[in-house]
């Protein structure tokens, strides 16, 4: 008889161990339960709470995260809650470096953003669903396109498949139907080429010891971005929950 816990009886475990410690119980989303592949029941808030009476779900601000300012900027996001951005940061300036406007300088900086900060399926999708009250309806559409112009190439530019995702996908993958429909419907599209920039300055393989700082594109941001004064995430857009997603990831409710 094995009697060795399974991946999901050690997270349960764990959650256990935690309502006992803290004075507060993190409840994880269903989705990041299926990306486990666990399609079990989440934990019992009630009975880890019964377990530590002093214990309350987590309703506000996650203690193991760095405090968000009360109107938080773009730029705040960068810096406490999307993961390493040395591949943004290396894009953007590839992209400076090639005399882009800024637009699309921004738009680079952008493309990647729903990767580092909230979700990997559809990121480009998502990014741009992200970003679009705040800036150019070009930036838009070309972060969403770029998720779909990456699979194919595009000579006129000097733009290959990318190595990099033969090894990552392997030589017979091909993609889903509905990408290469939307590639159908781009590739005619006026702002065709600006979702192609991105592919182009797209850095696949980041040299670990470039340095490019953020504050390098402080007036580009400053310039493209309409930051709102609420902050991101309470300005009342169509998309600011998804801002205050982020800043309050383990959110109960």
């Amino acid at each position: 008889m094995n009697d060795v816990p399974t991946l999901s009886q050690r997270a349960d475990a764990l959650e256990e161990q935690m309502s006992r410690e803290l004075d507060y119980i993190v409840i994880k989303s269903r989705l990041y339960s299926m990306a486990e592949g666990d399609m079990g029941p989440p934990p019992n808030a009630a009975k880890l709470m019964a377990g530590n009476p002093n214990a309350r779900v987590l309703m506000g601000d996650d203690p193991r995260l760095p405090p968000m300012p009360a109107k938080p900027t773009l730029i705040d996001f960068f810096k406490y809650r999307f993961g390493p951005a040395a591949h943004l940061l290396q894009s953007a300036k590839h992209a400076v470096n090639a005399g882009l406007p800024e637009n699309m300088v921004l738009a680079c900086l952008l493309h990647d953003i729903s990767t580092i900060g909230f979700i990997r399926g559809d990121h480009g999708y998502w990014g741009a669903q992200l970003v679009e009250p705040y800036v150019d309806e070009e930036v838009t559409w070309a972060i969403r396109a770029h998720q779909v112009l990456r699979f194919y190439p595009d000579p006129s530019v000097g733009y290959e498949y990318p190595q990099s995702y033969v090894k990552a996908f392997g030589a017979d993958y091909r993609p889903d139907p509905y990408v290469e429909q939307d590639y159908q419907r781009m590739r005619n599209h006026k702002w065709y080429m600006s979702g192609r920039m991105i592919t182009v300055h797209d850095i696949y393989s980041f040299d670990p010891d470039a340095k490019v700082e953020l504050e390098e594109f402080t007036d580009v941001i400053g310039r493209n971005f309409r930051q709102p004064e609420q902050g991101l995430g309470f300005d009342n857009s169509p998309v600011a929950h998804m801002w205050r997603a982020m800043i309050r990831p383990a959110k109960y409710l």
